[in-house]
C-alpha cells in the first residue's frame, strides 16, 4: 500500500526471484494484483481471479471492483512463495482522482483478511497524501497489529543525512495521527540490491522476509493447532452421540414398558369386565368340563371377584361405574399411545459403526500424523535449492 506502486511490485518481484515485469508483465496500479505461485506462468483478470481466489469473491460487493482484478501466477518457491499471496492496492493520490470503485472500503475489507499490512513510504512522494494516511490509520483500528512500516526504495533517498530527513518528516506526519501515534514505531530501510549500484544504506529488506517466513510458520502451526482441536472435537462430538444413543435406548426402552402396561390394561381390565358377566352364566360343572378343572378355577376366581365388586356396587350407581371404568380403560389406551410417541430416534447399527471408525482413524491416523505435518508441508512447498 502506498502512493507509488513501482516500489511494491519490485519487492514483489525480487521476493518471489520472478522477474514479472521484464517479461513484460506489469504490476496493476489502478485495481487489486494478486500475485501468488502455481504450477504455469500466466495472468488472469476479472471472475477468472475469483475462481483462484473464491474466499475473496465478497469484494464482488464493491461495485466496479470486479473489471479492476489481476492475477499474475509466477512457478517460484523461493523463500516459500508458494505459501503467500501478495496482494498488491491501487495507487492512491490525492485531489479530484475518482475510483471506478469505493477503494478505501475495499483496501480495509482485504486488510482485515490478511496476515500482514506492509505499508511502503517512497522517499521521492512520502506515500503521504491524506487519502492514503486515512486509510493507513482505518486498518490501524482493527489491523493495527498487522501492520508493517516500510522506507522503500532507501538507497535513492540520498546522503544519510537526506534519509534521515525524510524518515523524520514521514514519523512527524504520522504522529499527528492520532490512531499512528504508537510507542515502539519502526521502519527498516530496504530497497532491492543493484550490482550495477553499490549503496552504503543499510538494507533491511531481509527483515520483511524473515517477517513473512515468520507469520507462515505461525500460520501453519496455527492451522495444525486447529486440526488438533477440531479432531478433539469431532471426536468428543462422536462420543456424546454414542453415549447419548444408548441413554435414548434405555429410556425406550422405558417408554415401551410403559406403554405396553397401559394398553395391555386397557384392553385387559374390558375384557375381564366383560368376560365375568359371560362366566358368571356357567356353572362351576360346566366350566370344568369346557376348561378343565384348573384353568376354569383360575377363571372362576377372577371373575368372582369382578362379580363380587359389582354386586357391592349399588344398583343406582352401576350406570356411573361403567362410565367411570370406561373412561378409565379409555385414558390407559391413551396413556399407552403417548408414551408409544415419547421415544427417541436411535441410531442404526451402521451409523453406530461408521463413527465408531470414524474416532478410531481420527485418534489412530490423523493425530499421530501432527507432529510430521508441519515440516511435510513445508517441504512440499519449499524450493528444490533449498534441500
Amino acid at each position: 500500500m502506498g502512493n507509488h506502486s513501482a516500489g511494491k511490485s519490485s519487492f514483489i518481484n525480487w521476493y518471489a526471484e520472478e522477474h514479472i515485469q521484464k517479461a513484460g508483465v506489469a504490476i496493476e496500479t489502478q485495481g487489486f494484483t494478486f500475485v501468488t505461485s502455481g504450477r504455469k506462468r500466466e495472468s488472469l483478470t476479472g471472475n477468472a481471479t475469483l475462481h483462484l481466489y473464491p474466499h475473496f469473491r465478497p469484494i464482488l460487493e464493491f461495485k466496479g471492483a470486479m473489471d479492476y482484478l489481476t492475477a499474475e501466477i509466477s512457478t517460484s518457491k523461493q523463500k516459500k512463495f508458494s505459501l503467500v499471496t501478495f496482494v498488491d492496492t491501487p495507487g492512491l493520490v490525492d485531489g479530484d482522482m475518482v475510483y471506478p470503485f469505493d477503494v478505501n472500503a475495499a483496501i480495509t475489507w482485504l486488510g482485515e483478511q490478511a496476515d500482514l499490512v506492509f505499508v511502503f513510504f517512497d522517499p521521492m512522494g512520502q506515500a503521504l497524501c491524506k487519502r492514503t494516511l486515512n486509510i493507513v490509520e482505518k486498518l490501524s483500528e482493527t489491523s493495527g497489529d498487522k501492520l508493517r512500516f516500510y522506507l522503500s526504495k532507501a538507497d535513492e533517498a540520498g546522503k544519510d543525512t537526506d534519509r534521515q530527513r525524510v524518515m523524520m518528516q514521514i514519523v512527524q506526519e504520522l504522529c499527528r495521527r492520532p490512531g499512528l501515534n504508537k510507542c515502539g514505531f519502526d521502519m527498516p530501510t530496504i530497497y532491492i540490491p543493484n550490482p550495477q549500484k553499490p549503496s552504503r544504506c543499510v538494507n533491511q529488506i531481509d527483515v520483511v522476509c524473515e517477517t513473512i517466513e515468520k507469520t507462515i510458520n505461525q500460520a501453519v502451526q496455527k492451522t495444525l493447532d486447529q486440526l488438533e482441536k477440531d479432531c478433539d472435537l469431532i471426536c468428543s462430538t462422536i462420543s456424546s452421540r454414542l453415549e447419548q444413543d444408548r441413554a435414548d435406548v434405555t429410556h425406550n426402552k422405558s417408554v415401551r414398558l410403559h406403554s405396553f402396561l397401559c394398553g395391555a390394561l386397557g384392553i385387559f381390565l374390558p375384557a375381564l369386565f366383560i368376560l365375568s358377566f359371560i362366566v358368571n352364566t356357567f356353572s362351576q360343572e360346566q366350566l370344568d368340563e369346557l376348561l378343565g378343572e384348573g384353568p376354569s378355577r383360575t377363571l372362576f376366581v377372577f371373575t368372582g371377584i369382578i362379580m363380587y365388586i359389582w354386586d357391592w356396587i349399588p344398583e343406582d350407581g352401576q350406570v356411573l361405574f361403567v362410565i367411570v371404568f370406561g373412561a378409565f380403560c379409555y385414558l390407559l389406551l391413551f396413556l399407552a399411545k403417548y408414551f408409544a410417541g415419547r421415544g427417541n430416534k436411535t441410531l442404526t447399527k451402521k451409523e453406530k459403526r461408521t463413527m465408531a471408525e470414524y474416532s478410531d482413524y481420527i485418534q489412530d491416523i490423523v493425530k499421530t500424523k501432527k507432529g510430521n505435518l508441519y515440516d511435510w508441508y513445508l517441504q512440499q512447498c519449499a524450493a528444490e535449492s533449498d534441500f
